[in-house]
């Protein structure tokens, strides 16, 4: 029965888009910069929100993301984000001794998407990494609503197997896509 019930899940592709309550948003920006990379698109971050919210109440939408200082591009990025309805929560990117760079926020995703419970009815996660599923399980035992949003090739099963709702960006992207 639990495989049949998972199997139902990964079906789903579209979130339910009224009596959703309060949405809040929760959005791994590393995560979701890769995923468009594979995508080959550029995403509308308007049409974006509008889409996960749908005709409900949004209560907060968050992006996370490290942050280079000298990248300039970026930091206007990140201030038109924060003009038009996100919230950003960034730290500075570490370059690592193999040379690679990472800024690791799933604490602070984690902290926050649990939190913030209680004052929301349905969480969106953009992302597919499975150490927030742990979180996302928490806050589905105090009823509220769970939604997860990725590229099916970058998401966790653990987060599809917590979700009410997944939905995979390939079959969205021509809603969110820039124009």
């Amino acid at each position: 029965m639990q495989q049949q019930l998972a199997a139902l899940k990964r079906l789903t592709s579209v979130p339910a888009k009224t009596g959703r309550g309060r949405v809040a948003i929760f959005i791994d920006g590393a995560n979701l910069f890769y995923a468009i990379g594979e995508l080959g698109i550029r995403i509308d971050y308007t049409k974006f929100l509008k889409y996960l919210v749908g005709d409900d109440t949004l209560f907060r939408a968050i992006y996370y993301t490290g942050v280079e200082a000298a990248d300039e591009k970026q930091r206007g990025f990140l201030l038109w984000m924060r003009h038009h309805g996100f919230r950003v929560v960034s730290k500075p990117v570490l370059q690592r001794p193999d040379g690679s760079k990472k800024a690791n926020l799933d604490v602070e995703m984690a902290m926050d998407i649990v939190s913030l419970a209680g004052q929301y009815d349905t969480v969106v996660l953009v992302g597919g990494d499975g150490d927030l599923a742990c979180a996302l399980h928490k806050v589905s035992d105090c009823r509220a609503r769970v939604e997860v949003v990725s590229l099916r090739s970058m998401t966790s099963e653990a987060l599809i197997d917590v979700a009410d709702s997944y939905v995979d960006l390939e079959e969205i992207k021509g809603k969110i896509c820039k124009v």
